[in-house]
């Protein structure tokens, strides 16, 4: 708690003109002016970006993009949720590496080098201040490119759980369990490995008990952390591993129907489970105590039941047609 206190000192050993990215509606709780005032009171000149919308286009990273190129800005600090991190490591790309979005789908694809930046999160739930990947809405197809590179990622990520205190319910409610889903999808998809086992597996542990705390106390500051911190390492998982079916079945659904990810993600994820039970049963059960499990229990169908409890806290709903799909 507080560290976004040392946002000047980090970001001064970086650079000193400095885009600040962020959204409007943060605006109202104060945190991008806070971040403004720091990097100015260790004498950085600092540009506020915040036409930032949620699920962030091309068109809007091209927006960014002219308004740091007029200002020469040489590091950018990223202030919200995964859209605003998502929207600066896109301008990121456009600005040292020319050309459109389009152009980095895929992993690996900007030459040159990118301005270091700073991520800070104001919500426990992407994980994006730990990747490498802008997760940008081509505005033709309203489909997500996934553009990477090792260049992209933030040099550093400031953890504040005070600054998540700000979240509203629903908010609380989508990112937690899209934090869920990026720790159990990472913890038993194809590409898993030692790193990203161990991430996957601790971010479930600070995430699972923690959940309903900051739904009913939304003050606890404990809980606020364990949250932050578990989404931080649901992200590193990701990074070191990849996701599943889950996430690619949820993107459609927020293109085609403009359902927000977290809703789309907690009607999917105990069908997941159960259908991934097949082949990773034996994974499932190293998450679940065997004290919660009673003779001859599937871990996957007590991890299912869990994560529908959890969703059904969070007020979210169930089935595809209380979100009006057919």
């Amino acid at each position: 708690p507080g560290t976004l206190a040392r946002l000047g000192e980090l970001a001064r050993e970086l650079g000193s003109r400095v885009l600040l990215v962020t959204d409007r509606g943060l605006e109202q709780a104060g945190h991008p002016q806070r971040a403004a005032k720091i990097l100015r009171e260790v004498g950085l000149d600092v540009f506020v970006f915040d036409d930032v919308k949620e699920n962030p286009t091309n068109r809007q990273v091209e927006v960014g993009v002219q308004f740091a190129r007029e200002r020469t800005i040489n590091l950018i600090v990223a202030v919200g949720g995964g859209s605003s991190m998502d929207c600066a490591k896109g301008v990121n790309f456009l600005l040292t590496n020319g050309g459109k979005m389009a152009d980095y789908k895929g992993f690996g694809k900007a030459t040159k080098p990118m301005l270091p930046s700073i991520g800070v999160p104001t919500t426990a739930g992407t994980g994006s201040e730990a990747q490498s990947y802008a997760l940008i809405t081509d505005e033709s197809s309203h489909l997500k490119m996934a553009c990477g590179d090792k260049k992209a990622a933030f040099r550093v990520a400031i953890l504040d759980p005070e600054l998540t205190l700000s979240q509203p319910k629903m908010v609380t409610a989508v990112t937690g369990v899209d934090a869920l889903a990026h720790a159990l999808e990472s913890y038993v998809c194809t590409k898993r490995n030692p790193i990203s086992s161990l991430y996957a597996a601790t971010a479930w542990k600070h995430l699972e008990p923690n959940l309903p705390i900051v739904l009913t106390d939304p003050s606890n500051l404990a809980a606020r952390g364990a949250m932050q911190v578990g989404s931080h390492f649901a992200g590193v998982a990701i990074e070191n591993a990849m996701l599943g079916i889950c996430h690619s079945c949820a993107n459609p659904l927020t293109a085609h129907y403009g359902i927000t990810h977290g809703t789309a993600i907690g009607m999917l994820l105990p069908h997941v489970i159960r259908f991934n039970a097949v082949v990773a049963e034996a994974l499932y059960r190293e998450l679940v105590p065997s004290n919660e499990l009673h003779n001859g229990d599937l871990a996957s169908e007590a991890l299912a039941k869990r994560v529908a409890e959890l969703v059904a806290l969070a007020g979210l709903p169930a089935r595809l047609r209380d979100c009006g799909v057919s």
